[in-house]
């Protein structure tokens, strides 16, 4: 199987940490993309230009990093990223659903900022600026809940891939007056899967 990513891609670095998680290294090609560039050769492969993109052994293609992990998960039958029914289930679900609105925000505002400096929208810069600080806010009184403390979900996996976006926007300053949330982020960032595709993202 083929994985396209991009290393800057937040939502690919999901895909890859599950790939080492499941420790699927062997049976899947990492494939850096050309995304966002006329008559990119990626194209032919997905119209979209979207990554992560996961192309199964039969040729089918997986887009969105939601379904590939599920796709993932299951290869080897042992599915760890499943949700259990009722209460528990749900609550994992919002978890998971408020980090990729923080994620989806962060993603807007990076994309913004690698505009020409002339075409970029003070708007949506001042806009995303104030949402990723009142979800900054929103996690410190939320990061301490069982399921972001328990075994690596993807809630944590999703988190700590829009953190991290601090290494490349110096203007996300999530850390100050936020404890919590930054001993969180210091202890997911040395997990081997974590540390290894957050390292790489620079290339």
């Amino acid at each position: 199987m083929k994985l396209y990513i991009t290393y800057t891609s937040p939502y690919a670095r999901i895909a890859r940490i599950v790939v080492l998680e499941k420790s699927l290294e062997g049976r899947i090609e990492i494939v850096v993309a050309q995304t966002r560039a006329a008559d990119s050769p990626y194209y032919t492969i997905n119209p979209s230009g979207r990554v992560p993109y996961l192309v199964r052994d039969d040729g089918v293609g997986l887009e969105d990093s939601p379904l590939i992990c599920s796709y993932l998960d299951c290869l080897d039958g042992e599915a760890i990223y499943d949700l259990p029914s009722g209460e528990e289930g749900l609550e994992a679900r919002r978890l998971e659903v408020m980090a990729r609105s923080m994620l989806d925000g962060l993603a807007v505002w990076g994309r913004e900022l690698h505009r020409p400096v002339n075409e970029r929208s003070p708007t949506i810069l001042e806009h995303e600026l104030a949402r990723s600080q009142r979800m900054a806010d929103a996690w410190e009184q939320t990061i301490g809940r069982p399921h972001m403390q328990g075994r690596l979900s993807m809630a944590q996996i999703a988190l700590i891939s829009g953190l991290q976006l601090e290494s490349r926007n110096p203007e996300f300053s999530w850390r100050q007056g936020r404890p919590m949330l930054s001993a969180w982020a210091d202890r997911i960032a040395k997990l081997p899967s974590v540390a290894a595709t957050h390292a790489d993202a620079a290339i």
